[in-house]
């Protein structure tokens, strides 16, 4: 079982930070929480090895590639074909984020597409995966917050 790391208000400003913008130096992190650029980097390392900083990454707009259709999509599953089925969306290009829940689907699918034909192309083929009894497409309208990503 995972415990949680206790962290200070310094760590989470500094994690409040490198959420904006991983790229920000340690000299500026140091400026930002009145440490010294080594106080920081032993934070940050310690965030790192502890598991809390699990990596960097550019998060991408997938409208500025193209993507004009996401989709959160619930998918609900033959309890003994989740694992069958949860491996093949793993390797499909247009899932983007999958995950295994609980409450009302067994998997949640962000799925990034450029039309709604394509949309409705990619959730026939999710249906059609053996296992899958159901899938619930919620088509994203509007971004009103987007403050961590996991």
């Amino acid at each position: 079982m995972m415990t949680a790391r206790l962290i200070d208000e310094i760590d989470r400003k500094i994690l409040s930070i490198l959420q904006q913008n991983a790229r920000t130096t340690y000299r500026e992190l140091a400026k930002t929480v009145n440490l010294t650029d080594v106080a920081v980097i032993k934070r940050v390392r310690k965030l790192e090895s502890s598991g809390v900083i699990k990596k960097y990454t550019a998060i991408i707009d997938p409208i500025a590639l193209g993507y004009t259709k996401i989709s959160f999509t619930g998918i609900n599953v033959r309890p003994e074909k989740l694992f069958d089925v949860v491996k093949q969306l793993k390797e499909k290009d247009y899932v983007k984020y999958l995950v295994i829940t609980t409450g009302d689907h067994d998997i949640l699918a962000v799925i990034w597409a450029t039309s709604g034909e394509e949309l409705e192309r990619i959730h026939s083929e999710i249906k059609s995966i053996e296992g899958v009894i159901s899938v619930y497409p919620m088509i994203l309208s509007e971004v009103v917050k987007n403050e961590a990503y996991i």
